[in-house]
């Protein structure tokens, strides 16, 4: 334990806003889990009604600087992905994709060796006659 007057508050304060934190960090995760629930047993209108609730519990812990602007970001947006992907694969028959085979990689045949073309040179017995 700290012996300093204001040290003894700082172990306060940091229990005080660690206790905060967990709190908004269970809403969150409990949130999320929901709406991830929601998708899979494919209930449209909760998981959009979730989606609301889990959004405000994000935006809560991001101003209250629980979770950091971009992860806040990140989070909305898969969920939001999640919810989006659900409604269009209701809206669309479910009809089974065929896999495409694999191409086999084409075999490249190695370029033909060009040979060096010689350069004739001039012969010396013309050259002294001109």
């Amino acid at each position: 334990m700290p012996i300093i007057k204001s040290s003894k508050k700082r172990v306060k304060v940091a229990a005080v806003k660690q206790a905060r934190n967990y709190n908004v960090r269970i809403a969150v995760r409990k949130a999320i889990r929901a709406v991830k629930d929601a998708v899979k047993s494919g209930d449209t209108k909760e998981a959009r009604a979730l989606l609301s609730v889990a959004y405000k519990k994000i935006d809560t812990a991001d101003k209250k600087n629980v979770l950091q602007k971009n992860t806040a970001r990140r989070r909305k947006s898969t969920l939001a992905g999640l919810v989006a992907n659900m409604s269009s694969k209701k809206a669309e028959a479910p009809t089974p994709k065929k896999k495409a085979a694999p191409k086999k990689a084409s075999a490249k045949k190695a370029p033909a060796k060009k040979t060096a073309a010689k350069k004739e040179a001039p012969k010396k017995e013309e050259a002294k006659a001109e």
